[in-house]
């Protein structure tokens, strides 16, 4: 949900109110996304296991998950799933966040994001220079592999069950895409 008629600075969301929402600057508008679900959490979990094994053990940079706010320039604060900053690039990296662009954001979908992970967040990525972007869908799961062009963000590839992802950034690494997904929960009471 968006709050029109008024401009937001991406500094707001420093002053955001603590209820387990999202808030996020996008363009000088803020949007506030309810917390997201189990599945979510924990196939993000697994995918963040993968990544920061490898960031860690090939000493690559840093690497953080939500909630961390990514203050990219005056009208746009926004909170990616997952984060990493290579460590020549560590000097935007400050105690209450990131302030400039991250080397790599994953954003995964929720039913209220999913429109906006796919287009204006995508698009606002891209302006302002994150040269990786992933979407991981739950469903699945799938992972969404971008890289930014001089025309914007190219799918590299998109890598679903019975499969390996190999991203672009980290060479090397082979995330199985069945050892991110994770069973359905219980059905919600009610």
């Amino acid at each position: 949900m968006a709050t029109r008629g008024v401009r937001f600075l991406a500094s707001d969301i420093w002053d955001a109110p603590d209820n387990g929402k999202k808030y996020e600057v996008i363009e000088g508008d803020l949007y506030v996304s309810p917390a997201p679900d189990w599945i979510h959490q924990e196939e993000l979990s697994n995918l963040d296991f993968f990544v920061k094994s490898w960031v860690k053990a090939h000493r690559l940079g840093r690497i953080v998950n939500a909630p961390t706010g990514v203050i990219l320039d005056d009208e746009n604060g926004l909170e990616p799933d997952l984060i990493f900053i290579f460590h020549e690039h560590a000097d935007i990296i400050r105690r209450r966040g990131v302030f400039g662009v991250p080397d790599l954001v994953v954003e995964v979908l929720s039913p209220s994001t999913e429109g906006r992970d796919r287009g204006l967040k995508l698009h606002r990525y891209a302006a302002s220079g994150v040269p990786h972007y992933w979407i991981l869908n739950t469903d699945g799961p799938r992972i969404e592999e971008r890289v930014l062009g001089d025309d914007g963000y190219r799918l590299v590839g998109t890598f679903g069950p019975d499969e390996i992802f190999r991203p672009t950034i980290f060479p090397g690494l082979e995330i199985p895409l069945d050892e991110i997904a994770v069973p359905p929960p219980a059905p919600d009471p009610s």
